[in-house]
């Protein structure tokens, strides 16, 4: 099926401002990551279920991106304070991943993994959303590797650290935990609406540019 023949859902907000309180809209897509890119032979890249789920299995790229496709229509928003509009995003529907995993009923939240040990977390209610995709392709073009090639998770209504790039997995949880970002400062939650940038524990300048510069490396 050819991407324009492809079911495309809408999210974009009708009812509101589209760039949240904080933000500024940019055309570009910034690159922004802690140390180097992840090298992905795509060969053996696998993504896994794990955890409190009734079917824990992994599966190959070319399983994954059989599965089947839509396009998720949104804006997207930084925590660095960017927002980038009317994006298109091709992969295959989350919701579909987790029918095929079957969380059990204890299951409440969920660890994002993904290469370069990067993980985040999200209420598994968050996750269970008709729009988010795991992506491979943005405007419909492939995803270049400091964008998450080969697969990037997309969560539209949560700041863009919550749509990890390279990611490789679910674990399903009986109860929140925080990631690699979460552990280092940022909200366990991330809403853009609210600007829940940060956790109650305050990051220093030095230590925000210290991560930031890491993405130049």
């Amino acid at each position: 099926m050819m991407s324009d023949e492809l079911p495309t859902l809408d999210v974009r907000p009708t009812d509101r401002e589209r760039i949240p309180p904080g933000q500024s809209q940019t055309r570009k897509w910034p690159v922004l990551h802690y140390g180097r890119v992840p090298v992905v032979n795509p060969d053996t890249w696998r993504f896994e279920f794990r955890g409190l789920c009734a079917a824990p299995n992994s599966y190959t790229l070319k399983d994954v991106q059989e599965f089947p496709r839509q396009i998720t229509r949104c804006d997207m928003h930084c925590v660095t304070r960017w927002s980038r509009l009317d994006n298109d995003f091709e992969g295959v529907s989350v919701q579909h991943l987790l029918r095929l995993a079957e969380p059990l009923p204890e299951a409440t939240h969920v660890m994002i993994f993904a290469d370069g040990d990067f993980t985040t977390n999200l209420p598994l209610t968050d996750l269970d959303r008709p729009e988010n995709v795991l992506a491979w392709k943005h405007d419909g073009i492939d995803l270049t590797p400091d964008h998450g090639w080969p697969m990037r998770l997309v969560v539209p209504h949560l700041y863009l650290w919550k749509s990890a790039k390279w990611v490789r997995g679910f674990e399903f949880m009986n109860a929140d935990a925080p990631g690699f970002w979460e552990q280092n400062g940022y909200h366990m939650y991330g809403d853009p609406w609210k600007e829940q940038r940060h956790s109650k524990v305050d990051l220093s300048q030095w230590m925000i540019n210290a991560f930031r510069s890491k993405s130049k490396e």
